[in-house]
């Protein structure tokens, strides 16, 4: 989760690409009946994809440009918001050499290859949708099948899609393969997700599909990086979704939709911006994915959302988040940080048992029970709030690390952008001075040497692990351990209360 990716070969164009990726191959999944969702895969029929730089029309919004290139694809996107440019260029969200979306692909093998060797023509070259124009009508003729795809965009990045065969034949559509505008080495979550009718969603992650799925009700299928999602989707009608496992080692998934003579969807290519998302249709916001901790991770960014609406900037919507978090765990760690107290009081009383009875494992287990017992000390006590708070961390860090609404939002003074390490490390060595600072108020029972030694260099293991952090992470952990300290000041002076009043009491 921590540790960086693995880099891959970098084209020409700065995005990364397997070795293979010129020589993807154009499989087509098996046509689904409504009676079967489990056919499977027709082999592959090894034709090298035609690698197509020739753009057809160009859509304009004040946002993005999409080049439709001239096998009646998306063939690239370029975000025009400063907040999304990398090292100094407008951002391209598709890897040249992948496959785009709206691909169509035919089940006959003969149709197919035609259809991957034969250009589309378009209505119109340009579309500027700060005007009246907004729609496009792309023509393949092929020797059985003329295909008409019509396209009307949106100035949020939703488009419809109209696709109308003179002919009937088997065909698909794809969502492309996922976004590559990730440029960082952070461990984070991609691939391709389904929602089903349901309302389940089934996540196919880069590097660990096995299988092939057949989805006979799904609303939407989805590919998706860090930031940006390309979605094509229906929520009036059904949608038969399957995919096909492509990839270097072969376990990443393509997705596609199956097609009728007359079909109507839709389509969304930009950033997993929630507002955004919402706007479309607030199911869309299901495609922004967190991993194993979605179940936490969702309601925790819907606060930190609702926080931001309220103080309107997203670091201090963390530092509130934090804050609240602390506030609901507090009556646990409470617990957890009196009963530490104790223990460290019995500290010597414990290591006169072990020498005592050292050599006696069970009858020295014994002897603490019962000296725990008389002096309500839970040698478990403080590990519950711990326990509770590592999924939390856990959530709040994909929260962190794949919100795109943090991308070039500020926090105060030197930290502009919340989605990139701090420039100048100031919150990473804060961050290691208050977890020092932290530790040292803090009871532990320790009384190994060497564990004692190795406890006391976490903060500076810890400050190294963040210094190339996101600084909206950074920010949260710093955050939290000052709240920490200021709890833990709150409870030894509520014990040492407590414990001059018990010692008052026996006089």
């Amino acid at each position: 989760m921590f540790m960086p990716k693995t880099p891959k070969s970098v084209d020409q164009n700065g995005t990364q690409n397997g070795t293979t990726a010129t020589k993807q191959e154009q499989q087509t999944p098996t046509v689904m009946n409504t009676s079967s969702a489990t056919a499977p895969l027709q082999n592959s029929q090894n034709l090298a994809p035609v690698t197509t730089i020739k753009s057809l029309t160009t859509v304009k919004s004040d946002t993005f440009i999409y080049n439709i290139d001239e096998l009646g694809r998306i063939g690239q996107v370029k975000m025009l918001e400063t907040k999304y440019e990398y090292e100094g260029k407008k951002l391209e969200l598709l890897n040249p050499l992948w496959v785009k979306p709206l691909e169509i692909r035919f089940a006959d093998v003969s149709l197919n290859k035609e259809a991957l060797k034969t250009a589309y023509t378009s209505s119109v070259s340009n579309i500027d949708l700060n005007s009246n124009s907004s729609k496009v009508t792309l023509t393949q003729k092929l020797s059985s099948v003329t295909v008409t795809k019509e396209l009307t965009f949106y100035k949020d990045g939703h488009y419809d899609i109209d696709i109308k065969l003179s002919t009937p034949a088997d065909y698909f559509i794809t969502t492309g393969q996922r976004p590559n505008a990730d440029h960082t080495m952070y461990m984070v979550v991609q691939g391709s997700l389904v929602k089903k009718a349901n309302g389940v969603i089934e996540v196919l992650e880069d590097g660990d599909v096995e299988e092939t799925v057949n989805i006979q009700n799904a609303k939407f299928a989805s590919a998706f990086d860090r930031y940006f999602t390309s979605t094509l989707y229906s929520f009036d009608k059904p949608l038969r979704v399957s995919n096909i496992i492509i990839g270097e080692d072969k376990d990443d998934a393509l997705l596609f939709i199956q097609g009728e003579q007359n079909f109507a969807l839709h389509g969304y290519l930009g950033p997993k911006d929630s507002s955004i998302l919402k706007s479309i249709n607030p199911e869309l916001t299901d495609v922004i994915e967190y991993g194993f901790f979605t179940f936490i991770s969702k309601p925790l960014f819907k606060v930190l959302e609702w926080f931001h609406g309220l103080v309107g900037n997203w670091g201090w919507a963390i530092v509130l988040v934090t804050l609240l978090i602390k506030l609901i765990l507090f009556p646990l760690s409470y617990k957890g940080m009196m009963s530490m107290q104790k223990l460290k009081d019995l500290a010597p009383q414990m290591k006169e048992l072990k020498e005592k009875y050292g050599k006696d494992p069970q009858k020295m287990n014994a002897k603490m029970m019962e000296m725990y017992k008389k002096h309500g000390a839970n040698p478990m006590g403080g590990c519950l709030p711990m326990i509770l708070q590592i999924p939390i961390f856990f959530a709040i860090y994909r929260v962190l690390l794949n919100a795109v609404e943090l991308q070039g939002a500020e926090w105060t003074l030197w930290i502009t952008n919340l989605s990139v390490m701090d420039p100048y490390f100031v919150l990473p060595l804060l961050m290691g001075a208050s977890m020092w600072y932290q530790q040292k108020i803090t009871p532990n029972t320790m009384t190994d040497p060497m564990q004692q030694k190795i406890f006391q260099w976490l903060p500076a293991v810890m400050t190294i692990f963040f210094i190339t952090f996101p600084a909206g992470l950074v920010l949260y952990w710093l955050v939290n351990n000052i709240f920490t300290i200021a709890q833990q000041y709150v409870i030894n002076n509520a014990f040492e209360k407590q414990k001059a009043a018990k010692i008052a009491a026996q006089k």
